[in-house]
């Protein structure tokens, strides 16, 4: 009941926020558009009756591009990565070497490893050998050396040159481990076969207890560096492969599931080409009703709960669970929906309720922007370009860095039993045996600890990565400016266009797509640059956060705070500055700078409209993106967890039904954005051309609006007729 009260008590908070949020921005609103309007925004655009659309003829921009080769491309070694590497740095596994059928990497004693993490992280200091398999019984040298079946088996876990050597001398030497203990391979290496007894005990090939080959019975705990690592690390290796499970059961009922939601994304959209208003209207509906079902079946799960034995414990008693399964069973996790999903709708609804007169207009303009798609249907598949474009920048980048992370270089150091002035020195392996090192610490190895490197090239290797993400950034950036701008152009072709089709392009996409690439390079690389630049800023801010974790420095924490705040807000309006200056490149050629200002003057003329129907407009886009993802969602939902009889003999058997549905939803999100991202610019252009038509022309026999008879009409404005003669 208390939990209850505070869910209402928090519904009504945020119902008050949003009323007075609505009243206060109207009223800022007005405020604001008088305060600019004191203020020069640019001279209106004047009639030109020698310009019809999008400038053909216009000079480029860009007539150098820079290629700079990066070194790792020559320092750095994939192998690394893929081949995990032995004590002499040599490669397990790998094709056309001796040790191509030895893929697994054996430790001889992990318990020298500091913790279970340093397996991870590749560095442990004790000798490490390429093997074929696994051992998969426990055995001690001085067992295995009495039987000469166990012995041979004892041998492919040692080094060579075990003739004649009594067990003492093999473990002076270090040519074989005292013991082996049963193991199974994780990411190429041998990990200890540990387990955990309903009462939490760390088991090893389902025994407590092992001989460590010295005569001492050890505790299998004593394999890692202490209990809680160990679980940890146990469980996580647990969760990852029942993850990897359930894809491998599910994986192509997930692709089945992203096909319907690019089924119905497609229908959607050609569903609006034809019945934009009564589209518009069901969707709005649609979204009310999918959120209200989702309330009730949170709501039912609550009640069900009730008489459920342990329902009531509270996420906070019941902590991190690597099984989230189980928070579906707390009655609290159910009451968090129902609180979350509440405030969603009923914020909904508040602006659909006070959009409502706006929302006509804004309906108005999908149905034009559906009219412009209907005369320009490869726009649809134009996303499919940019998703190509943006794969190989991807695979380019991922490439480099994994050249950028093995271009270190292999690093011995000296690994000792006793006390020794050189112990963990970096040596080399090739003359140790007769350097100074070895003859003053006789028990000493030189063994492979890392890769690394003292050179300037790898003590500026953080900066390069930081590099290799730049260009990520801003090659990424520069595919989707190259989308917007050609979207831009072929939509604003039609717009302009006095006779449609005639007067438009026989293919609007192809046409401008090929003006942008060889006017407008230049423009879409600065923007793209001057967006890059902020990102690459946010993520050193990001970076410097997580150096500075550890510290207790609030005036720091403070302002990196507000950076990251600041640096956030910068990147938005930047990308809606750069998406309306490609706009304004595409149609009339000039260069990005000109255009931004252009637009920007443009919009701030029009803020008014800006405000309450190009954004109106995007909000409905937005529920179109958010009814597709809860269809399928609520389909995926039914499916994976067996809810549905029906698909109870059909559904794959999953560890965590949670895995193949968060991959729908999200994947669903994905294509749905790539849809309607083609009908958002198609709006923002005609909207851009729509306050260029109203500022360039009066509505008068010698300027007529260019504008559809639907637009005129919503905003009251109608071309007067010519006069008779």
């Amino acid at each position: 009941m208390k939990c209850l009260l505070t869910a209402l008590q928090c519904v009504h908070f945020h119902l008050t926020s949003t009323l007075q949020a609505i009243y206060h921005l109207k009223c800022y609103s007005y405020c604001i558009f008088q305060y600019l309007h004191s203020f020069h925004l640019g001279e209106p655009k004047k009639y030109d009756p020698t310009f019809k659309g999008p400038i053909y003829n216009s000079a480029a921009h860009l007539k150098h591009v820079c290629v700079l080769k990066m070194p790792a491309w020559s320092q750095g070694d994939p192998r690394k990565v893929i081949y995990p590497t032995d004590s002499r740095g040599q490669f397990c596994g790998q094709a056309g070497t001796p040790l191509e059928t030895k893929p697994l990497l054996f430790y001889f004693n992990i318990m020298k490893c500091a913790s279970p993490m340093v397996l991870l992280e590749f560095q442990c200091p004790t000798t490490q050998m390429c093997v074929e398999k696994c051992p998969d019984k426990f055995m001690t040298l001085l067992k295995a050396y009495t039987n000469k079946e166990d012995f041979k088996y004892y041998k492919n876990f040692c080094k060579e040159g075990l003739e004649g050597l009594t067990v003492t001398q093999i473990l002076s030497s270090g040519l074989c481990p005292a013991m082996l203990t049963p193991s199974k391979p994780f990411t190429r290496r041998c990990f200890p076969a540990l387990g955990q007894k309903k009462g939490g005990e760390i088991t090893v090939g389902n025994n407590s207890k092992f001989d460590d080959g010295e005569g001492n019975i050890r505790d299998a705990k004593d394999l890692v560096a202490g209990v809680k690592n160990a679980t940890v690390v146990i469980e996580a290796r647990q969760v990852a492969m029942k993850i990897f499970e359930d894809y491998t059961q599910s994986w192509y009922w997930i692709l089945i599931g992203l096909v319907i939601a690019m089924l119905i994304s497609l229908l959607f959209i050609v569903l609006l080409r034809f019945l934009a208003g009564i589209m518009v209207w069901v969707m709005i509906v649609m979204v009310i009703l999918v959120i209200g079902y989702g309330i009730f079946h949170c709501s039912m799960e609550y009640v069900s709960l009730k008489s459920e034995a342990g329902s009531n414990v509270t996420l906070k008693d019941l902590g991190f669970q690597t099984d989230f399964s189980v928070y579906l069973h707390i009655r609290q996790t159910w009451l968090a929906f129902i609180i979350i999903l509440a405030i969603v709708e009923v914020i909904i609804i508040l602006l659909l309720i006070f959009l409502r007169n706006r929302i006509l207009i804004a309906i108005a303009l999908i149905k034009e922007a559906s009219r412009a798609i209907g005369y320009v249907m490869s726009a649809l598949f134009y996303p499919l370009f940019t998703f190509a474009l943006l794969s190989i920048v991807i695979a380019y980048w991922a490439v480099t860095a994994v050249f950028l992370s093995t271009s270190n270089q292999p690093i011995y150091k000296v690994f000792n039993e006793t006390a020794c002035d050189h112990s963990r020195k970096i040596c080399e392996p090739a003359n140790f045996s007769t350097s100074s090192m070895k003859a003053e610490c006789p028990d000493s190895k030189c063994l492979f600890a890392f890769y690394g490197g003292e050179t300037v090239y790898h003590k500026y290797l953080i900066g390069l990565q930081f590099y290799n993400v730049f260009l990520f950034f801003w090659c990424a950036n520069f595919v989707t400016a190259l989308g917007q701008m050609t979207l831009a152009g072929a939509f604003a072709s039609y717009y302009w266009a006095l006779v449609k089709p005639d007067d438009m392009p026989a293919f609007p996409i192809f046409s401008s797509l090929g003006r942008s690439l060889r006017y407008h390079t230049g423009s879409l690389a600065f923007g793209s640059l001057i967006l890059s630049i902020i990102q690459i800023i946010r993520v050193l801010l990001e970076y410097i956060d997580h150096k500075l974790q550890g510290t207790q420095n609030k005036c720091t924490k403070f302002l990196l705070c507000c950076l990251k705040c600041c640096f956030w807000c910068l990147e938005k309006f930047i990308k809606f500055i750069n998406r309306n200056a490609y706009i304004m490149v595409a149609i009339y050629g000039k260069n990005f700078c000109t255009s931004a200002k252009d637009a920007f003057f443009l919009l701030m003329r029009n803020m008014i409209r800006v405000a309450v129907l190009d954004k109106v407009t995007d909000f409905l886009l937005f529920l179109g993106k958010l009814l597709i993802v809860g269809l399928v969602g609520i389909f995926a939902f039914f499916f994976f967890s067996g809810r549905v009889k029906a698909f109870e003999n059909t559904a794959p058997n999953l560890h965590y039904y949670w895995v193949p549905i968060l991959t729908v939803v999200v994947g669903s999100y994905l294509i749905a954005h790539g849809f309607f991202s083609v009908y958002a610019m198609c709006v923002d252009t005609l909207f851009l051309c729509f306050l260029e038509d109203l500022e360039r022309n009066d509505g008068s026999a010698e300027r007529p609006y260019l504008m559809s008879d639907r637009l005129l009409k919503v905003l009251n404005k109608k071309n007067k007729p010519e006069p008779a003669e």
